[in-house]
């Protein structure tokens, strides 16, 4: 049997838009957004945006960090040679702060220096700090002093509107009951569906036609068969 002839697919970057436009309101994200656009009238100046990976804590985070003009920092790389600059900013983004590899001191000092010099501060993690195995008491006693808002994963209806949006991005018409067929299979993880979508985009450029169930489906057993 002759096989199927497939094109020469060139992956062409394509990053997921942080725009305010952007994020699709659910029943699990829409308290943590009211809160996070509530902004500068928080309770408090540090919150802490605590969510599973794919929930959509990056890009709430996003679109808080450029109406607050804040800078942003990665906690697993942050030393305390950088604490000076950091602490000069109006306002700090300080992401997956339970990331293993973080300085605690470091962490520490950014959070006091905060507090001290009245700078808003947005902590992002996947569990409360109680969880992440802090050997540093008094780092501990003051992330429990930050109010958390909770995104929780995307249920069914966020991931059928997050899958529509992907596609549409990409300007790939799809049969909706293929929509609802990978809504219903696929990890509830908004880094799941755009691995997926573009999975699918390159399989349909290179064989030259349309995003079908069974290219899908294919696609999905893979990723099962390599799930430990």
């Amino acid at each position: 049997m002759t096989a199927t002839p497939r094109q020469l697919v060139l992956d062409w970057p394509h990053a997921p838009s942080f725009a305010r436009e952007d994020f699709l309101e659910a029943a699990g994200n829409s308290q943590a957004l009211k809160t996070i656009l509530a902004w500068p009238d928080w309770p408090t100046r540090t919150l802490m945006l605590i969510g599973p990976s794919g929930a959509g804590k990056s890009h709430l985070a996003t679109i808080w960090a450029r109406q607050a003009n804040a800078r942003a920092v990665d906690a697993a790389s942050l030393t305390r040679d950088a604490l000076g600059e950091l602490a000069e900013a109006k306002a700090l983004l300080i992401e997956d702060a339970d990331r293993s590899g973080a300085d605690e001191a470091a962490l520490f000092h950014l959070v006091n220096l905060a507090r001290e010099r009245g700078v808003d501060a947005l902590i992002t993690a996947r569990a409360p700090p109680d969880a992440w195995g802090l050997r540093t008491a008094d780092l501990l006693s003051r992330l429990r002093l930050a109010p958390i808002v909770e995104l929780g994963a995307p249920d069914f209806e966020l991931t059928q509107a997050v899958l529509v949006k992907l596609f549409n991005d990409r300007q790939l018409a799809v049969d909706p009951a293929l929509i609802g067929y990978v809504a219903l299979r696929i990890e509830r993880s908004l880094d799941a569906a755009r691995a997926l979508v573009a999975a699918l985009d390159r399989e349909a450029l290179a064989r030259g036609g349309p995003v079908t169930r069974a290219m899908a489906a294919r696609l999905l057993r893979d990723e099962d068969q390599q799930a430990p």
